[in-house]
């Protein structure tokens, strides 16, 4: 009798998660060290993340080579706080269950990025046509003059190696007041890609051509869309979609404060209108201070979410000492979002289902 694959494959898929029941959750933090925004993907059957390297945990890192038009960036005093220098390359994490992570060391460095030196953030991973484009904002720029903004690099594996796609930033300047950091790339149900990003209170969204190396205007003749949903807003856009609604996400508050926290809007486009809801991730007396810029991810074929977010151990004073956490996300039946429950226990271990 010849056996059904697709049966097959949920009866497998059934023993996993019984298995998984079995197992003890993951711990938050999910992994050691210091790092924050993390951006969770699924690539090639397994979850990925894609965080700021935050701050040397134990030994220090290994200092990348640079060129001397990279060391006279740095040398900016002026402009740079010291903690930043730090930050000039980005590891990758990947897991099969949310669970067990292996870690990507240096996925992108400086040393192939000429433009920046310093200050390497909260890059944004999607996979298009077979590879990887990985967005990153560097060197903190605090006018047009300065080099850095966001940049784009492409590897044919989600954990790399990354090199710089352009040579230069994909976006160089200030626009609509938004410091050019924390992009997230968007993709949407019709194919089109939009990029989210910007820090000092404004939230712009660009369109991405169809090879994600520029920026197209849209039907409007305007490049540049400013579509901050709240005074409040400080940083971290992240947008989701889930029947057929918009979920636009962001940062508010002083990142080392006990006020960071996330708030989300809902819209019925990529470009809103947004207005403010609610907040849905807070510190936790009891748990950690700090949480705030997340990223949340389905698990396809399920109506099931997670968030990924850092938070800053209780009794830890150093603002760059964040580490990353992941716990459960739902939805109310009218479409509104749940305050997350931080937790120290983390997540059960959740396999992806395999493709038929």
């Amino acid at each position: 009798m010849k056996k059904n694959p697709r049966l097959v494959t949920h009866a497998l898929v059934s023993l996993l998660m019984a298995a998984a029941g079995t197992l003890a959750h993951a711990a938050n933090p999910i992994v050691p060290g210091w790092y924050a925004d993390p951006e969770i993907r699924i690539f090639k059957g397994q979850y990925w993340i894609y965080p700021t390297y935050s701050d040397d945990f134990g030994k220090p890192a290994r200092a990348s080579k640079l060129t001397p038009q990279q060391e006279k960036m740095r040398a900016r005093k002026d402009l740079i706080w010291e903690p930043y220098l730090k930050q000039t390359f980005l590891d990758v994490f990947s897991s099969p269950d949310l669970v067990h992570w292996t870690k990507h060391e240096r996925a992108l460095d400086v040393e192939n990025v000429a433009w920046a030196a310093y200050a390497v953030w909260a890059p944004s991973a999607i996979e298009h046509k077979g590879k990887y484009y990985l967005f990153f904002g560097a060197n903190d720029i605090k006018s047009n003059g300065q080099p850095g903004g966001i940049g784009v690099a492409v590897s044919d594996r989600p954990e790399g190696p990354f090199r710089d796609a352009l040579g230069k930033p994909l976006i160089g300047e200030i626009v609509n007041g938004a410091q050019p950091i924390d992009q997230m790339v968007f993709k949407d149900d019709d194919g089109q890609l939009y990029m989210y990003y910007g820090g000092w209170k404004h939230a712009n969204v660009v369109k991405l051509a169809p090879d994600l190396l520029s920026l197209v205007p849209f039907p409007d003749g305007s490049t540049y869309k400013e579509i901050t949903p709240d005074p409040e807003y400080v940083e971290g856009s992240f947008m989701a979609k889930r029947k057929g609604v918009y979920y636009l996400m962001w940062s508010e508050g002083g990142w080392t404060g006990p006020d960071y926290r996330v708030a989300y809007a809902m819209g019925s486009s990529p470009f809103g209108p947004f207005k403010r809801i609610g907040t849905i991730l807070a510190q936790d007396g009891k748990i950690a201070r700090g949480a705030g810029h997340h990223s949340v991810v389905n698990v396809p074929g399920t109506d099931d979410w997670y968030i990924a977010y850092h938070r800053r151990p209780l009794q830890d004073k150093n603002g760059h000492h964040r580490e990353m956490a992941i716990d459960r996300l739902y939805f109310n039946e009218d479409g509104t979002i749940r305050p997350v429950v931080m937790t120290n226990e983390g997540v059960a271990p959740r396999p992806l289902v395999p493709k038929v």
